[in-house]
C-alpha cells in the first residue's frame, strides 16, 4: 500500500493557525529596518500551509496573488473552502511538494514561505523545495522558513526520541495518535520518576516535559511525533539554501532586531567583534539557546543609502492594533524582564491611541516636542510590532480593493464561529493580515454587521447559538449551569468588547463603519 504520508503525521488535522511572519507588509519593516531592499509583492506561495489559515487571510487583506500546496487533502479541502468564499482567487493544493514543483502553470514569486514544515521532513523533499526556490523565486525574492534549531533542542531531542519511540513500539495497536501521545507523555512521566541520570544532567528536562502536557494533542502529533524530526544549526541552513542562490536577509521576529532585549552588553560587545555574520548568527543561537528561528533569506541582497532608508521608514505607515490601557511597557526576554522607557514609549501610543493611521514621518513630526529621533521611533515601532501591538498598513487603493474580499472571508468565518471556537482570527484589509478574534468576539461582531447596535442584543443572539447546541460558558475552571449566569458573563464579554475591541476593529475595517462614523 503506497504511504502518501511520508512519515508525516496525517490521523489528526494540524492545528488553525495564524502566522504573522508570512505577511509580506511585516517582512517589509524588518528589511527596512536593516537597511535591505525589499520587493514589491504581487506574487505569494506558502509550502505546507496547513489548514490555510494564513495563506487565506493574506489572500483577502491583500491585493497578492497567494499559491499554495499542502499534502494534506482534508486540509487542503478547508482551504479551498476559504478561498471560494473569499473570492480572492487564492490557488491551493493538495500536492506533495514534488508535484507542485512541477507544475507549469505556477508563477514566479517575489515571496515564498514555509512555517513549521522544514524540520518535519525528508532531506528528499527539502532538495525538492530548495530546487522550487532556486526555480521559482524572482531575483529579489523573499524566502520565510522557521525551523527547529540547535542548541535549544540538544537537551531535550533525546526525550523526544523516547516519546515517538514508545507511541510506535508500545502504543495500543488500531488507537488513534491522541491515546498514543498520551500514553509516551505518561510513560515518560514515571521513567523522571525514577531520578535518571539523564535528567540530573539536564535539570530542565522535566520542566519542559511538564509544558509539553499542557499543549493540545493535535499541536503535539505534528510538532514531535513524526517519523522526521530534525533540528538544524544555521550553518547548516546556510548550506542547504546556497544553490538557491539566497543571502541571510535578517530575523522574522521583530524583537531580535533590538538586541538589549535578548542580550547583555557584554554578549552584544562579544557579537561586535565577529567580523564574520554568518558565524555570528551561529554563536548568538548558543548565547540566548535558541530552539527556533524565524528568518527571511533573500535571493541578492541589495543595501539602501541611509537618504533612501529614512525616506523609506518616514513613509511607511501604521496602526496601533491593541487599547493603549493593554499595552504594558514590560517585556519578557530571554534575559529576563525588561522594562521599556516610559520617556520614549509613552509620547507615541499616546499619539496612536486613536487608532488612525499614521506614518512614521508624521509620528516623527508629532513627537517632536519630546525630543525623539527617527532611529527611536523605529525601534519604538519594532518592539510594538514584535510584542504585537503595532501592524504595519497598506496603501490606501489596496485597501480599498481588498476589502469587499475580506469582509466576504470575515463573515465565513463569523459564521463558522456558530459552532466552533477554532478559527480565532480575521481578516484586515488595512494590516494585510490577520487579527485575533476569539469566537464570542466573532458572535458579537457577525450581530453588529446584521445592524444591531446594542450589546444586549449581541448577548441574546450568542446566547440562542449557545442554547441550541446545549453549551455553556467554563469561567476560570467552572462551568456556568444557569442561564441567568451565562447571561451575566455574555453580558460582560459584551460591553467589554463594545468598549474596547469595536473601535479599533472599526478602525482596521473588519468591524462595520456608519457613515456618520466615517465622515
Amino acid at each position: 500500500m503506497n504511504d502518501w504520508t511520508a512519515g508525516y503525521v496525517a490521523d489528526i488535522g494540524y492545528t488553525y493557525g495564524y502566522y504573522t511572519e508570512l505577511n509580506p507588509q511585516r517582512a517589509r519593516l524588518a528589511f527596512l529596518y536593516q537597511g535591505l531592499v525589499f520587493p514589491e509583492v504581487g506574487s505569494a506561495c506558502e509550502l505546507g500551509f496547513g489548514q490555510g489559515l494564513s495563506a487565506n487571510l493574506h489572500a483577502a487583506a491583500s491585493v497578492v496573488q497567494w499559491c499554495g500546496t499542502d499534502f494534506n487533502p482534508s486540509q487542503a479541502g478547508f482551504a479551498q473552502e476559504l478561498a471560494a468564499a473569499s473570492g480572492a482567487g487564492a490557488q491551493l493544493f493538495d500536492e506533495a511538494f514534488a508535484d507542485f514543483a512541477a507544475r507549469t502553470d505556477l508563477p514566479d514569486f517575489d515571496f515564498i514561505g514555509l512555517h513549521g514544515i522544514w524540520s518535519w521532513i525528508s532531506d528528499e523533499n527539502r532538495q525538492v523545495i530548495v530546487d522550487f526556490v532556486r526555480r521559482k523565486l524572482k531575483v529579489g525574492g523573499v524566502l520565510y522558513i522557521s525551523y527547529n534549531t540547535q542548541p535549544g533542542w540538544a537537551s531535550f531531542a533525546p526525550m523526544r526520541h523516547l516519546l515517538t519511540e514508545h507511541a510506535e513500539v508500545l502504543g495500543a495497536e488500531g488507537h488513534g495518535i491522541v491515546k498514543r501521545i498520551d500514553g509516551a507523555l505518561a510513560f515518560a512521566d514515571k521513567l523522571l520518576g525514577l531520578n535518571p541520570a539523564f535528567s540530573q544532567a539536564n535539570p530542565f528536562v522535566a520542566e519542559r516535559l511538564q509544558k509539553l502536557k499542557e499543549h493540545s494533542r493535535q499541536y503535539l502529533a505534528h510538532e514531535y511525533f513524526n517519523r522526521d524530526w530534525h533540528p538544524m544549526h544555521f550553518a547548516t541552513m546556510a548550506k542547504w539554501l546556497a544553490p538557491a542562490k539566497l543571502d541571510y536577509a535578517c530575523s522574522a521576529h521583530c524583537l531580535d532586531h533590538i538586541e538589549a532585549l535578548s542580550l547583555s552588553g557584554e554578549q552584544q560587545a562579544f557579537l561586535r567583534d565577529i567580523p564574520d555574520p554568518m558565524f555570528r548568527e551561529t554563536t548568538r543561537d548558543f548565547l540566548i539557546n535558541q530552539q527556533f528561528r524565524r528568518d527571511y533569506w533573500v535571493r541578492g541582497a541589495r543595501k539602501l543609502n541611509e537618504l533612501e532608508r529614512a525616506e523609506a521608514l518616514r513613509a511607511q505607515r501604521v496602526i496601533l492594533t491593541t487599547g493603549r490601557p493593554d499595552v504594558s511597557l514590560k517585556l519578557r526576554t530571554t534575559v529576563g524582564e525588561a522594562t521599556l522607557t516610559e520617556s520614549v514609549y509613552h509620547p507615541i501610543l499616546d499619539l496612536l491611541a486613536d487608532h488612525r493611521v499614521r506614518s512614521l514621518g508624521e509620528i516623527e513630526r508629532a513627537v517632536a516636542g519630546a525630543g525623539l529621533s527617527l532611529r527611536q521611533i523605529v525601534e519604538v515601532v519594532m518592539v510594538l510590532t514584535g510584542a504585537g501591538h503595532v501592524a504595519m498598513v497598506q496603501d490606501d487603493r489596496v485597501i480599498a480593493r481588498a476589502k469587499p474580499q475580506a469582509d466576504r472571508l470575515n463573515a465565513h468565518l463569523c459564521r463558522k464561529a456558530r459552532g466552533s471556537n477554532e478559527l480565532g482570527f480575521l481578516s484586515s484589509p488595512v494590516t494585510g493580515g490577520g487579527i485575533a478574534l476569539n469566537r464570542f468576539q466573532q458572535l458579537f461582531l457577525a450581530a453588529h454587521a446584521a445592524g444591531k447596535e446594542e450589546p444586549a442584543e449581541w448577548v441574546q443572539d450568542a446566547w440562542q447559538i449557545m442554547a441550541v447546541q446545549g453549551q455553556r460558558l467554563v469561567v476560570e475552571g467552572r462551568t456556568l449551569e444557569s442561564p441567568e449566569e451565562n447571561l451575566a458573563e455574555l453580558t460582560a464579554r459584551a460591553r467589554a468588547f463594545a468598549a474596547k475591541q469595536l473601535p479599533i476593529l472599526k478602525a482596521l475595517l473588519i468591524a462595520r463603519v456608519r457613515s456618520t462614523e466615517s465622515s
